[in-house]
C-alpha cells in the first residue's frame, strides 16, 4: 500500500470522510490522491466544512442514499454532476425497522446485515447509480474529484468503492483494508455505547450494545458476502462489472488513464 498525505479528512460533523486514493495498482503506478473520496451524509455540514468540500474540486458525486433518506436529511453539500435514483422508497429504514421487532440480539443484527450485503449489489436503484458513478467519473473534466456517499458512507458506499478499486487495479488485500478502515474513522468502539443508548431510547428497547455493532462500523465478511453473491450470479467481479454495469473495456481504460498515477 502507497500513500501521500494523510487519508482521514476531519469534519466535526460528516462521518468517515475520507480519500480513498493513494494505493498501488497491479496495473503499475498508484491511484492518485484527491481525486476520489468516500463519506456519510452532509445535511448537518457546516458553511465551514462546505467551504472544506468545495476546496477538494469534487466534481461528481454519487449519492446512494434511497428518496426518502435524501427528503429526512437533506443534503448541503450537491456537486455539480449529482448521481440519484427515484427508486428503493422506503416508509421506514429497513435497518430500523428490523430493530423494532422483538427478539432482536446481536447474532441477528449480524446475520440481518451479512443478508443485506448480499442482495445489495443487484438492487436495481443500485446498480444504476453505481453504473452511472463509473461514466460520470470518466467525463469529469480535468483533475477533478469524485464523491461516493449514502447514510454513513460505510456499506453501500463500501460496495461502490470497492468495486471502483477493483476497476483501478486494487489489490485485494488493499480493497479490504481500505473498506475495514471505516470502523477506525468513525471510532466505533468509543461511539457504540453512546449510540446504543440513543437508539434504545428512540425505539424503547434495552439491547446491549453489541447489536448495534452492525450498523455502525463494517465487518470483512459483509464485504465477502457481497463478493460472494457477485461471483454466484454472474461469474467473475468483471464479468459483473461488464455484463450488469456496463463498465466495457474502454471505460476501463478511461477510468484508469485518468485515476492511476507513475
Amino acid at each position: 500500500m502507497t500513500q501521500t498525505r494523510p487519508r482521514l479528512l476531519a469534519f466535526e460533523t460528516i462521518r468517515n470522510f475520507r480519500d480513498f486514493g493513494g494505493y498501488e495498482s497491479c496495473l503499475g503506478g498508484r491511484v492518485k490522491m484527491g481525486r476520489l473520496y468516500r463519506s456519510g451524509h452532509h445535511a448537518e455540514a457546516s458553511e465551514d466544512e462546505l467551504a472544506k468540500m468545495d476546496a477538494l474540486g469534487i466534481h461528481v458525486q454519487a449519492d446512494l442514499r434511497r428518496p426518502d433518506e435524501r427528503e429526512k436529511q437533506k443534503s448541503r453539500f450537491a456537486a455539480p454532476v449529482t448521481i440519484t435514483h427515484e427508486g428503493g422508497r422506503e416508509t421506514e429504514a429497513p435497518h430500523m425497522r428490523f430493530l423494532s421487532q422483538v427478539g432482536v440480539d446481536a447474532e441477528t443484527a449480524d446475520l440481518w446485515m451479512t443478508e443485506y450485503y448480499e442482495l445489495a449489489p443487484f438492487k436495481a436503484h443500485h446498480v444504476a447509480m453505481f453504473s452511472d458513478w463509473f461514466v460520470k467519473l470518466a467525463e469529469a473534466p480535468g483533475e477533478t474529484a469524485g464523491l461516493v456517499n449514502c447514510a454513513a458512507g460505510k456499506d453501500r458506499t463500501g460496495i461502490l468503492c470497492a468495486l471502483t478499486h477493483h476497476v483501478l487495479g486494487v489489490s485485494e488485500a488493499d480493497i479490504r483494508a481500505d473498506y475495514d478502515l471505516t470502523n477506525q474513522a468513525v471510532g466505533v468502539d468509543q461511539r457504540l455505547p453512546e449510540a446504543a443508548a440513543y437508539f434504545n431510547q428512540m425505539l424503547g428497547k434495552t439491547y446491549p450494545a453489541e447489536v448495534y455493532r452492525p450498523f455502525m462500523g463494517v465487518h470483512l465478511k459483509y464485504l465477502d458476502r457481497a463478493y460472494a453473491a457477485i461471483h454466484a450470479k454472474t461469474g467473475t467481479v468483471d464479468a459483473y462489472l461488464t455484463d450488469v454495469l456496463g463498465v466495457d473495456a474502454a471505460l476501463h481504460a478511461e477510468l484508469r488513464a485518468k485515476l492511476i498515477e507513475a
